[in-house]
């Protein structure tokens, strides 16, 4: 009885979940965005070349730098051999049966 009452519970609570109601998303959209035309497509080279003054500040740039060493140095400890010698030299010996 028990192993037929636990699919029948698990399948009632799972629809339960399904009709929990989320909030309107249409409700989050700025008003006339529908109507809206989208925006235009533009060659990434034409927005490199007009530049414009970097948004970052100057503590934003340190974490940033901060950062990127961090992941060399993960990087670079990587780099090394996966396996060890002494774990190679046992794998190459292979699996003795016993």
């Amino acid at each position: 009885m028990r192993l037929i009452l636990a699919p029948i519970v698990a399948l009632t609570l799972a629809s339960l979940a399904g009709c929990t109601s989320f909030p309107e998303l249409e409700a989050a959209q700025t008003p006339g965005i529908q109507s809206a035309a989208y925006p235009r497509l533009l060659p990434l080279d034409s927005l490199l070349a007009e530049g414009g003054d970097p948004r970052a500040t100057p503590d934003a740039m340190d974490d940033i730098a901060a950062r990127v060493a961090q992941l060399r140095a993960r990087a670079d400890r990587l780099r090394g051999p996966v396996i060890d010698s002494p774990t190679r030299s046992r794998m190459a010996r292979g699996v003795v049966e016993g």
